[in-house]
């Protein structure tokens, strides 16, 4: 017990967490509009569309999110000169959220798709009947059911994404969990069990609730048929 008490004593692990949670929390917002914008391109009747976004979406989804989080740094900030902020630490943190919100936006696109195989075809031809046009029947009535139809796989992308922001470390996020169990353990090795607990429960402490309420809402929004 001493070695934890002294771990947290010595280190701002609740620091460490809440960079975690703020990383989380702006990439989902960010990603979720991206997301919606590529799955509202998938099923365009425009062809172009349905292939940027297409491409877009296999390009994301089978790239290593390191891979993209190395480029931020190396390629968008080093070569590119995208800067955010004059603050390196403020600029790191933003390069990082981009780089997981252009990653994680492929799999929202794919949830919200998964949600919208679920509304019946006749919805769309019924909107069509009624005179009105392909925006306004995506976003007043495909998209509203859809989501009531994915909620259970957008609260495992949120859970995929909040275990991915671990990988902000790629983008010199030096305040966030994986920099400081890496700091933790190099220079206090002698308890490094205790140092994997603190992060193995503050983790599950973080996803238990996100699937909780997950469950909960995909029951209670579920469409009956």
């Amino acid at each position: 017990m001493n070695g934890f008490t002294e771990l947290l004593a010595q280190y701002d692990v609740l620091g460490a967490f809440l960079v975690n949670i703020e990383l989380t929390l702006w990439s989902a917002a960010f990603s979720m509009v991206l997301g919606v914008i590529l799955v509202m391109m998938r099923i365009s009747p425009v062809s172009s569309l349905r292939f940027i976004a297409g491409v877009y979406v296999e390009l994301f989804k089978n790239l290593p999110l390191t891979i993209i989080m190395v480029f931020m740094v190396l390629g968008a900030y080093a070569q590119l000169k995208l800067s955010f902020s004059d603050t390196f630490s403020t600029n790191f943190f933003w390069l990082a959220v981009t780089g997981l919100s252009l990653y994680t936006a492929a799999f929202v696109c794919e949830s919200l798709r998964s949600g919208i195989n679920t509304v019946p075809v006749g919805q769309a031809e019924a909107a069509r009947a009624l005179g009105l046009g392909f925006f306004q029947s995506a976003s007043q009535i495909i998209l509203p059911q859809a989501f009531r139809g994915s909620v259970a796989p957008l609260g495992n992308t949120l859970i995929a994404l909040l275990k991915n922001s671990t990988v902000a470390a790629a983008a010199s996020v030096s305040t966030e969990t994986s920099s400081l169990m890496s700091e933790m353990i190099e220079f206090r090795p002698d308890v490094i069990i205790q140092i994997f607990l603190i992060f193995a429960f503050g983790y599950v402490i973080l996803i238990i609730p996100i699937g909780m309420l997950t469950t909960f809402l995909s029951n209670k929004l579920a469409v009956r048929r």
